[in-house]
């Protein structure tokens, strides 16, 4: 079925007394062509189309075809009819009836006529001048946007991440490659035009660093005035023309769906054509996971797959990323190692993710030396000082130490953490004592009334030893977590959850025998924990990777490895050390009895340890295999997934604490076929949606006051309590224009255009970066510390250009600039800076703010700054969605809106836009807590009221809350707007299938009543995501698939796979428009909605 875009109606409607007739303008996914009476003056226009005398049989029938389509996805671009001005009778009528057989007769012959091998691989169209060709893979496309976003060459550049293109031999500027005139780089996403001051010329440079050198700032050209190539996500028309309306009338109408199969599949097939896409199994979807489970062999048949499929695509992206033509240069380690070191142009564009302890093969094939190559781990990663990354390599024999050129790297890809994924679903589904019964039915979704309380004498004194005393939150959550076999607690930002989960950790290792296991999907997470543990008393043991023995860290000393290193009770492991160390290697003979003495050394040292902390997939190391733990608990267990939860949780657990904060940042899973699927959602959000109550910390020391507020009533519904005063956040000797004195923090109005940034899969604004570096001066001469500071950016492509803006333009020492820690919002969370700057980047006409609108980075965002915070931003843009449109109003009404120079900062006089939508609070932040539980409710449950809630469960507050009117101005009315002393509804629990604390049986169900059916369970995910991600997307066009709340999607329960796929497409299609192709939106979107495609 063809689609057409509205230009193409606007068209038809002066040709032929067709009008289009939208119900919404800004969804259009419901419009549809109707036949209407021709209009006064054109009754020349309006035949009878079968006897239309200028058309044929087959023309009329293509016609026909058009009254019956129903149109998905229509781009904005205008209902402008070619001839609506065609009046004046027949002559007018006739004139326009032969411009629309020409069109149908063009379209026609262009399908039967066999294309030019320069015809665009999307849409078909072939016009010389208006296509150009990737010189990677050697396909045509043209500067049409079709029903997309963005030029069918962006979108293909973009997705294939392809970067160099070729014009054709006879077009205007003749068989030319775009470069830079300066270095001669080919790069179209960085390349951009400068004119001579004098001539009509202009002359082509490379962002960085060409135009932005001084050697390049002569009298000649303006680099003032340097342009992208690439506007609005389409080649600029004077380099590539556009194909006239008539032209992309004719061509193949392609959707944007499409065009993302169409680019999976030349991954694989370089020859694939859109027929393949009909092919059976491309479209195929994994399960989706479901909110119960019959059994944990279910569990395991839905996860295993989802888990493969995302090994599968980390596999291939991985092993994809070899790079050629590396500098070496050659260094020894202080532990006798060979070390390379040597840049990675793909990870200074964003392409590639590396961290510390990844493994990396490199290869010699030069004339020098004989072909080598050896295995390292990742010791160092670039930062602010140094662009380069450092190999320590396992054995260097026969290195070419003295050959600098000619090297290769390659990613090795090793599937150790997904393997031990399917390890612990397998021993969960096997092995009944892997955690008990109880455990067991809560994990499944299965009822298990009444609650099983723990027998357990509760300690005189809470706080822990040589911790920070405890609130009244944090002593109500350690004493809760003591009586229950299961327990969550939500930790909003600043509320001390770290020292809250160590001082849990200590009075459960005092009250149980045995040991406890605390694990966090994070090294550094794992690491935070392991310290505050250790300031108890307790006997800490550390687990880390093999690959991170070699790395420093503020535990280092309680690493196993260096206790084994350490330990003076066996005097011969000692010796063997000592002289491995010396000679690096040992004989045979010796390195079997080290092994074995090692072995022996680990065993004693974990059997004695009170505490054992490591990573979730850590806690699948062979040394941990035979240890049993009767108690577990998880750190920042919202950002892990559910198969890497299940690994700590399958050493016999009897009591599990869960940590976390779903009002944050979740999982991130790359595999968007995976992510739809629901393994995006952590096991911590699961349990909430089966009416689990989590614990809420409600008292912040981070934040001056006035940052907690908006974040309290608009994520939290007005429960944080400041555990700060105002004067103790706010530093006096720190002078900095504040538009308000005792307010630390404005909102910057900056009006400059995003660009797309050296990668093509990510944005930059150069106007923000240029005012980042004069706060950040600012900051500076106010004698603030660059370690203080902390600038935020949620693109990877403005984060590496504010890096190297304020080294070339800083206008201090560049070693001060070096030193400020310049990030993503994902690698901030869980961090604090005293003072925080928030680049927003994206500022465009039409294209959206892609993940910026996702609730949960926004938290993450306002959150991380104690003493000050500067956010930059277009309101224009921002405003049209209503989460920042709420932001914006609240720093109006503060007087932080703020525009000028550094030194003049005046209130700004912008007029917001329009939310397209309003902010539907029960989709986002509020839907584990209320929205979950109305359904679960509504199913009958035991205390059910008319209205389907549980009978204590109090939604007024929820109902009535509006963001904006009720911000207070106290911490006293912040207080009194608490509900529940938690924060959160208390919840009656659903009538029990089971008896607690019973063990496993074969074919148990999933308990009765409405809300334990298949639909429902898919609902409850699906849906509920669904909601979420249409508020975070581009354009909040999404909010229109499910209706405005929970009442209407509840309507509508027994949605059926083919349903969730077209939910799914249709989100696809919206997204189009909401301009979500690049790589930053996409690895974040994964972590908000089921429905996002990319």
């Amino acid at each position: 079925m063809q689609s057409f875009t509205q230009d193409d109606f606007g068209h038809l409607e002066g040709a032929s007394g067709y009008s289009v007739d939208f119900d919404d303008a800004s969804s259009l996914h419901s419009s549809v062509l109707s036949a209407q009476q021709p209009r006064a003056g054109s009754s020349g226009t309006h035949a009878h189309h079968a006897g239309d005398e200028h058309l044929s049989a087959e023309d009329a029938a293509a016609i026909q075809r058009i009254d019956e389509l129903h149109f998905d996805d229509l781009s904005i671009s205008g209902l402008d009819g070619v001839a609506a001005g065609g009046v004046g009778g027949d002559q007018g009528g006739a004139s326009v009836a032969n411009l629309y057989e020409d069109d149908f007769e063009g379209m026609l012959d262009d399908l039967n006529r066999e294309l030019p091998p320069h015809a665009c691989s999307y849409c078909g169209i072939h016009n010389p001048a208006c296509v150009v060709k990737c010189l990677i893979c050697n396909k045509w496309f043209c500067n049409s946007r079709g029903s997309t976003s963005g030029s069918h060459i962006v979108n293909h550049l973009v997705r294939a991440k392809h970067k160099e293109v070729t014009l054709h031999a006879e077009s205007p500027l003749g068989e030319t490659t775009p470069e830079c005139y300066s270095c001669g780089a080919k790069n179209v996403f960085i390349l951009g035009f400068i004119p001579a001051k004098s001539d009509t010329v202009v002359v082509l440079l490379c962002r960085q660093p060409c135009a932005a050198m001084q050697s390049s700032k002569d009298i000649v050209w303006d680099t003032t005035q340097w342009s992208p190539l690439i506007e609005d996500r389409s080649f600029l028309s004077w380099l590539v023309k556009v194909p006239s309306e008539q032209e992309q009338l004719r061509a193949r109408q392609i959707t944007f769906h499409q065009i993302n199969k169409l680019e999976e599949l030349w991954r694989d097939n370089a020859s694939a054509t859109l027929e393949d896409l009909e092919k059976p199994g491309v479209d195929d979807e994994p399960q989706p996971i479901l909110l119960r489970y019959e059994d944990a062999y279910q569990y395991q048949n839905i996860f295993g797959p989802l888990v493969k499929i995302e090994a599968d695509y980390d596999k291939r992206l991985k092993e994809s990323q070899t790079q050629d033509s590396l500098v070496v240069r050659w260094d020894m380690g202080l532990n006798q190692k060979r070390i390379a070191w040597f840049n990675l142009p793909k990870l200074e564009s964003g392409e590639v993710r590396l961290a510390v302890g990844d493994e990396l093969r490199l290869r010699y094939s030069g004339e020098l030396h004989k072909a080598w190559e050896g295995v390292g781990h990742v010791v160092k990663v670039p930062n602010n000082v140094s662009d380069e990354i450092a190999l320590e390599l396992r054995r260097s024999d026969g290195a070419p130490i003295d050959c600098t050129h000619n090297f290769s790297a390659d990613f090795v890809w090793k599937s150790t953490s997904f393997d031990r994924m399917q390890l612990a679903m397998k021993t969960f589904a096997v092995d009944e004592q892997s955690v008990s019964g109880y455990i067991y039915h809560k994990l499944m979704g299965h009822d298990a009334d009444p609650p099983q309380v723990l027998r357990a004498q509760m300690p005189k004194r809470v706080s822990a030893p040589n911790l920070p005393d405890l609130n009244h939150s944090q002593i109500y959550a350690v004493k809760s977590v003591l009586q229950k076999p299961l327990s969550l607690i939500q930790g909003p930002p600043g509320t001390g959850k770290t020292v809250t989960s160590a001082s849990i950790v200590y009075h459960l290792s005092k009250m149980n025998p045995g040991q406890v296991l605390v694990s966090a999907p994070s090294n550094v997470a794992v690491d935070q924990l392991t310290e505050k543990i250790h300031q108890t008393g307790l006997k800490v043991v550390r687990v880390t990777a093999k690959s991170r023995e070699a790395l420093e860290s503020s535990v280092s000393f309680l690493t196993l490895h260096a206790q084994v290193a350490n330990s003076d009770t066996h005097p011969e492991l000692q010796k063997l050390i000592q002289l491995k160390q010396e000679q690096g290697e040992l004989s045979s003979s010796d390195e079997r009895k080290f092994k074995a003495l090692t072995r022996a050394v680990e065993k004693e040292i974990l059997s004695n340890a009170d505490v054992i902390c490591a990573t979730a997939v850590g806690c699948g190391d062979p040394r941990l295999k035979n240890l049993k733990f009767r108690t577990v608990l998880i750190d920042e267990a919202t950002q892990a997934t559910e198969p890497e939860c299940m690994i700590p949780l399958t050493f016999g657990v009897k009591q599990l604490v869960m940590v976390g904060d779903h009002s944050q940042l979740g999982p991130t899973i790359m595999n968007k076929k995976a992510a739809r699927a629901g393994l995006n959602q952590s096991l911590f959000e699961r349990l909430i949606l089966l009416g689990n109550r989590p614990i809420r910390l409600q008292v912040q020391y981070r934040m001056h006051p006035c940052l907690s507020e908006f974040p309290s009533n608009m994520f939290y519904e007005g429960t944080l309590q400041n555990g700060v005063t105002a004067p103790e956040r706010l530093r006096k000797n720190v002078d900095f224009p504040w538009p308000q004195p005792t307010t630390p923090m404005y909102f910057h109005q900056n009006l400059g255009q995003e660009e797309i940034s050296s990668s093509g899969t990510s944005f930059l604004n150069r106007t923000e970066a240029s005012n980042v570096e004069k706060i950040v001066t600012r900051f500076f001469k106010a004698g603030v510390l660059p370690s203080q500071i902390g600038i935020i950016t949620p693109y990877e492509g403005q984060r590496s250009y504010i890096v190297s803006y304020m080294q070339m333009n800083g206008a201090l020492k560049k070693e001060l600039y070096k030193e400020i820690e310049v990030a993503s919002v994902d690698a901030f969370q869980g961090r604090e800076k005293d003072y925080i700057i928030m680049s927003c980047v994206r500022s465009n006409e039409h294209q959206g703010i892609g993940f910026l609108n996702d609730p949960r980075r926004l938290n993450v965002a306002l959150t991380r700054a104690k003493y000050g915070l500067v956010i930059l931003g277009n309101p224009k843009v921002l405003s049209k969605h209503a989460l920042w449109h709420y932001l914006l109003t609240h720093y109006k009404e503060k007087k932080c809106l703020v525009e000028g120079p550094l030194n003049n900062l005046q209130p700004s006089m912008i007029q917001f836009s329009k939310p397209r939508r309003p902010y539907d609070r029960n989709s986002n932040m509020n839907r584990f807590q209320h929205d979950a539980r109305d359904m679960l409710g509504g199913a009958g449950g035991v205390g059910a009221g008319s209205n389907g809630l549980p009978s204590r469960f109090d939604s007024s507050f929820y109902r009535g809350h509006d963001a904006i009117s009720s911000i207070p101005s106290d911490a006293q009315s912040v207080r009194s707007q608490a509900t529940y002393s938690s924060g959160l509804p208390t919840f009656s629990q659903a009538g029990s299938a089971y008896q607690s604390g019973l063990k496993r049986a074969g074919g148990l169900g999933v308990g009765g009543g409405a809300a334990s059916t298949y639909a429902s369970s898919t609902f409850s995910q699906d849906l509920l995501s669904s909601a979420d991600g249409a508020s975070v997307r581009g354009d909040d066009a999404a909010g229109g698939l499910l209706g405005s709340g929970m009442s209407s999607a509840a309507s509508s329960v027994g949605f059926s796979q083919a349903d969730r796929l077209s939910l799914a497409d249709a989100a696809s299609e919206y997204k189009s428009q909401a301009g979500w192709t690049n790589d930053d939106d996409a690895r974040t979107t994964y972590t908000v909605s089921n429905l996002t495609d990319y």
